[in-house]
């Protein structure tokens, strides 16, 4: 039963129990593993009948049973879509395992809670549940458990769009699958895998591991998966244009459902159905199929969007212009709603990096219809939704406190472009990038123009052949012409030159990979080729309504400054920076002793920056290394010294301690982040303290150079004691070394540094 050969497991317990063993443990195990056996093969109501002569069995003869009793009766409610009357029975046999001190069962109920609670669409809680789960069955070495917990905790972080984990967990639950024995859960995390390749829109993968997925699962004889596989096929199929094998995988699949029902299954083959019919140009089937899907109260939050979605795209190739945009706007309105009910940040985060697709689509329907101002507030209303809806608008008194506190939505922010560049004197260029096509508005106070670009995926090579270009390739980008650079320069910011006169100011609102790229950096070939930082001070900003609400005031006189930095080393990895003491003193040099708070080597700590009354500085500068998390973005840290066993000034610590500072500065490798997500952009530590409240903060793109680093930092404050605005300031800096001799010219060592704005 546990290798997911049901059929043989029941033939071999079609046997009768001798007398002397009827009233036994070994009877009540012979119906348990009935009826798992049969709740997998979807014989529910044989599995009913099994389960409950189990629990009478074990109620006479055997109670400690009774915990793996409740178990299986859960996983069969589960099965059957009861999630209320699983839960309850899930909890039983976790008060019961604790009871008996069975770390198995116990570990088997809280991943058991951990995958009700993604049924019922608590991903955030079922992650919870099955971080827990995991521990215990790892410590148990049970390793048929940690491949069912591995497993379900990848489908969590799938439903919340982290594709990047989810693919982790699924390929580790693989694994454990094969070591375990367990030829059921191989297929399954195969399958899903699968799912998140398509997903990722690495068809070709998707299809090797489906096609491999899809033979083990018919040699098992599998129905349930044979469906999952076909499934996955199809879409597959519809996506590269082979109609006719999508409908012949679907027909089976649909076939196959008659003789292993489950309800959601069966609701996704229609959703698919839908598809296909769409794109053979049978639009009543579609919509008709559509429509039935939206119809049914028991349709999952990530079908119902896809149905409006399908629907509107249905309706707007037919010219039904505004029930269309009815029902694009009912899918965002769904999407957004689902995400607002995912309590931890961390899930939040990466929400949108599945159902983006649906935002480009409306975006697409508008630009189509020359509606240019409505589709920008459309894509900005995608951006930065995690800041946006989690800052809280504060006013800091004079010790430090939150002294008066009032929230506002981002729903109240009216967003007028055009006269956000006049406030900020600058030319606005937001940038999205899609699969198909991909868009810049160039925002002046006087004209908003529409440009077409090319798809993102042509826009992510040249950005990932630039930047390895300025990180490995020890000449000057200028003098080797690189093509990567220039191709980027002729599809960014070309179309915008008439916009930017010469010495402007440009604020940035990125999109995917270009959050990646300093913009700075792009070379101008011509009679004296040049950096585009020769013609324009540049800022980044996140989304047009956080912009709307940052400051574009001059520096605060007599500002006071919190320094952290040049920490002893809490390990090995984290050597003592050569040139600590010189940024140290360049930066200081800049206050006076009366208006700086310094905490340098052992007084360098994270408790120290914790306690400090944050809130209550106009500059905040941390001179030390930093880290940036791939998979968990907010467990990116400031190093600093050691204290007990914590060294990490993490993001999310950052978080809780709220700011008005005018500017933060980050004097560490990656402060921006590693990881990029749909929406959001870099999540690191520069995100971390905008979203703490921080009007500016300048921060690394990637490593940054110890050497050159003073200098800039020195130029930096020396700019803004001069009254100088943060992207002024930074941009001078950086033309020091711009135009100085030796290696410090080249962009790996002036780059990094980048000024994010808008909180």
């Amino acid at each position: 039963m546990r290798q997911g050969l049901f059929e043989d497991s029941l033939a071999l317990l079609n046997v009768e129990i001798p007398p002397a063993f009827q009233n036994t443990d070994i009877a009540v195990w012979q119906k348990l593993t009935q009826g798992s056996s049969s709740t997998y093969l979807s014989r529910f109501a044989d599995a009913a009948n099994y389960l409950s002569q189990a629990r009478t069995l074990a109620q006479k003869c055997c109670t400690d049973l009774l915990g793996e009793s409740a178990l299986r009766e859960g996983t069969l409610a589960s099965l059957e879509w009861k999630l209320v009357e699983a839960q309850s029975l899930y909890h039983r046999a976790l008060d019961i395992s604790r009871k008996q001190q069975d770390p198995f069962l116990e570990a088997s109920s809280l991943g058991s809670l951990g995958l009700v609670a993604t049924r019922a669409e608590r991903y955030d809680e079922s992650i919870d549940w099955g971080e827990q789960a995991l521990q215990l069955a790892r410590s148990q070495e049970a390793n048929s458990l940690v491949t069912k917990i591995g497993g379900n905790l990848g489908w969590s972080y799938y439903q919340l769009g982290d594709l990047v984990n989810a693919l982790s967990q699924y390929q580790q639950a693989e694994k454990d699958a094969i070591r375990a024995g367990q030829k059921q859960d191989h297929v399954l995390w195969l399958i899903n895998t699968g799912t998140v390749y398509y997903d990722m829109h690495d068809y070709q993968a998707a299809e090797s591991v489906s096609l491999e997925a899809l033979q083990l699962a018919r040699t098992l004889k599998d129905t349930g998966s044979i469906i999952s596989c076909l499934q996955n096929l199809a879409l597959i199929a519809i996506h590269s244009g082979q109609l006719e094998a999508a409908a012949r995988d679907l027909a089976e699949a649909i076939q196959l459902e008659s003789s292993a029902p489950d309800a959601q299954r069966e609701i996704y083959s229609r959703l698919i159905a839908a598809h296909l019919a769409a794109k053979k140009g049978n639009l009543s089937d579609a919509e008709s199929a559509y429509f039935q899907i939206l119809g049914n109260t028991t349709s999952s939050t990530s079908v119902r969007w896809e149905a409006q979605a399908g629907l509107a795209q249905l309706h707007a190739s037919q010219q039904k212009n505004d029930l269309a945009e009815q029902e694009f706007k009912q899918s965002i309105s769904t999407i957004s709603n689902a995400r607002e009910s995912i309590e931890h940040e961390d899930f939040r985060l990466s929400f949108l990096s599945s159902s983006i697709r649906f935002y480009d689509e409306y975006v697409n329907f508008l630009l189509v219809r020359k509606r240019t101002l409505e589709a920008l507030k459309i894509a900005d209303q995608s951006r930065a939704q995690s800041r946006e809806n989690g800052l809280t608008f504060w006013t800091i008194g004079k010790n430090g406190e939150k002294t008066t506190e009032a929230s506002k939505s981002a729903s109240s922010n009216v967003i007028r472009p055009q006269e956000l560049a006049a406030r900020f004197n600058a030319t606005l260029l937001f940038y999205w990038l899609g699969p198909e096509i991909s868009h810049l508005w160039v925002v002046s106070p006087s004209n908003i123009t529409l440009c077409t670009l090319p798809r993102s995926e042509e826009i992510d090579a040249a950005v990932t052949s630039y930047r390895k270009a300025i990180l490995e390739d020890p000449r000057d980008l200028l003098e080797t012409a690189n093509s990567s650079g220039k191709k980027l320069y002729d599809v960014l910011i070309r179309p915008a030159e008439k916009a930017i006169p010469k010495n402007s100011r440009v604020i940035i609102l990125p999109d995917g990979t270009l959050n990646s790229l300093n913009f700075e950096t792009l070379p101008v070939f011509g009679s004296q080729s040049h950096y585009f930082i020769e013609d324009a001070t540049i800022s980044i900003a996140s989304s047009l309504s956080l912009l709307s609400r940052a400051r574009s005031a001059t520096p605060p006189k007599d500002a006071n400054l919190l320094f952290l930095g040049d920490p002893e080393p809490p390990s090995k990895d984290y050597p003592r920076l050569a040139d600590a003491e010189k940024e140290t003193a360049a930066v200081l040099q800049n206050f006076p002793e009366n208006r700086r708070t310094v905490f340098l080597k052992q007084d360098a700590r994270a408790s120290v920056y914790l306690s400090s009354n944050p809130g209550k500085y106009v500059y905040v500068h941390f001179a030390t290394h930093g880290i940036a998390s791939l998979t968990r973005p907010l467990e990116s840290a400031i190093i600093l010294t050691r204290e007990g066993d914590s060294y990490k000034l993490y993001a999310r610590d950052i978080l809780q301690h709220p700011l008005s500072a005018y500017l933060v500065s980050i004097s560490a490798c990656e402060g921006a982040g590693k990881r990029n997500y749909a929406g959001e952009g870099l999540i690191g530590l520069s995100w971390a303290f905008l979203r703490a409240g921080a009007h500016n903060v300048v921060a690394g793109l990637w490593e940054v150079s110890t050497a050159s680093t003073p200098q800039i930092m020195d130029e930096l404050y020396k700019g803004l004691n001069e009254r100088k605005d943060p992207a002024t300031a930074l941009r001078e800096a950086k033309l020091k070394l711009v135009h100085s001799n030796g290696s410090y010219h080249r962009p790996f060592y002036w780059a990094p540094f980048q000024l994010y704005m808008g909180s």
